[in-house]
């Protein structure tokens, strides 16, 4: 017997679920400036129920070459990198249309 979608109830290899909710989220990458007049990307609007935050963390920190972490449901990197994260994004199975 197959595995199911608990959300959905189609097999898994069918679901779309993942697929839908990546796409129905607005996605917000902005800079701001902290201490030190260094600046920040931040990557907020992420479902972390849907998404593995840690893992996207570790690709866009090794795409990138930059240090940074997640919290609070949101992605922290250090630096001006907002139009690399979407190019990696959208690498990565996010829609252009979530950008906010």
């Amino acid at each position: 017997m197959t595995e199911t979608c608990p959300v959905c109830g189609l097999p898994k290899d069918l679901c779309i679920c993942g697929t839908i909710s990546s796409e129905a989220r607005r996605i917000k990458i902005f800079t701001k400036k902290v201490s030190f007049r260094k600046t920040v990307t931040y990557i907020a609007g992420l479902d972390p129920k849907t998404t593995d935050l840690k893992s996207l963390t570790k690709i866009l920190k090794t795409k990138i070459a930059c240090g940074g972490t997640f919290k609070d449901d949101s992605i922290e990197l250090q630096g001006d990198h907002v139009d690399k994260v979407k190019k990696i994004l959208v690498d990565n199975g996010f829609s252009e249309s979530s950008f906010a």
